[in-house]
């Protein structure tokens, strides 16, 4: 039986914001506080990993920019469209995909090559969901390059990644901030984004996006309480953004970095107090 490990953090999705992450570890490393495993879930597997490989902010961001990118969107799928309008004639199947995952797929070759998960600096556990039953499944051995393709296979976007046998999709689909994948950490640190409600209802895609923003924030909440119920020492924070920014936003990533840095701050002396407890069993 593995031993439980004393400090994990947990990055949430959230699009470019997951960046802050960045920030927040490198408060964290000046404090001599390095964390013994790191969680990621969709944009924020992707930034986890780079800090997972030893990279610093300014390298990482770097690297980001050319990894977390609108053009990796714009490959269309010429299929796509006929698919959708006659689903029985073009063969509409499972992994139906609008874009073309050739360019995410260089990318992400170009900055990880054949590095594997357990192989890092850090390790690293990539969730994502089993597209078939909807289960949230963790990766931490294997392909860097295989499991972060996985990590932001997003529904429609990207078509599904097939490993051990199993069609796995976006982690944000089965839990957005997966504090459950560090449930043999004694203490978590979790960095997520609370997904927006939109401001009026005027059009179809802004009601659908009313529900899942709450069903995301409600699913969030829920998770947390059972795994504090669970007995975990958890600080989770959830920066509020004083600009809009976009999903692929580059130029805001510098900003990013900043808002985990200046959040890290300020919570330094809860997450230095959370770190020094000794860990307590929940009583069944």
């Amino acid at each position: 039986m593995n031993r439980p490990i004393n400090f994990a953090v947990v990055l949430g999705s959230g699009g470019v914001r997951s960046i802050a992450a960045l920030g927040m570890v490198e408060v964290l490393a000046r404090e001599g506080l390095m964390p013994n495993v790191i969680v990621g879930c969709s944009a924020g597997a992707l930034f986890g990993a780079l800090i997972a490989a030893g990279h610093r902010a300014d390298e990482a961001v770097r690297i980001a920019t050319n990894l977390w990118s609108a053009d990796i969107t714009r490959q269309r799928r010429w299929r796509a469209l006929p698919q959708m309008l006659w689903p029985q004639l073009c063969r509409f199947t499972a992994d139906f995909a609008l874009r073309d995952d050739r360019r995410v797929m260089q990318r992400l070759e170009q900055a990880f090559g054949d590095i594997r998960l357990e192989d890092l600096r850090v390790p690293l556990r990539v969730t994502t969901t089993d597209a078939a039953t909807g289960d949230a499944v963790v990766l931490s051995h294997g392909s860097v390059v295989e499991a972060l393709r996985a990590a932001v296979a997003l529904p429609f976007m990207f078509s599904a990644v097939r490993i051990n046998g199993r069609r796995l999709i976006d982690g944000f689909v089965s839990d957005p901030l997966p504090i459950s994948a560090a449930a043999d950490a004694h203490h978590v640190l979790a960095l997520g984004f609370a997904s927006p409600m939109p401001h009026r209802v005027d059009r179809p895609a802004r009601m659908l996006a009313q529900v899942t923003s709450a069903m995301t924030n409600n699913l969030v909440q829920a998770r947390l309480q059972a795994a504090a119920a669970n007995g975990q020492h958890i600080i989770t924070m959830m920066p509020t953004l004083e600009r809009r920014v976009g999903l692929f936003d580059t130029e805001a990533m510098p900003y990013l970095v900043d808002v985990g840095r200046r959040a890290t701050e300020a919570r330094l002396p809860a997450i230095m107090a959370m770190l020094s407890r000794r860990p307590q069993l929940a009583v069944a």
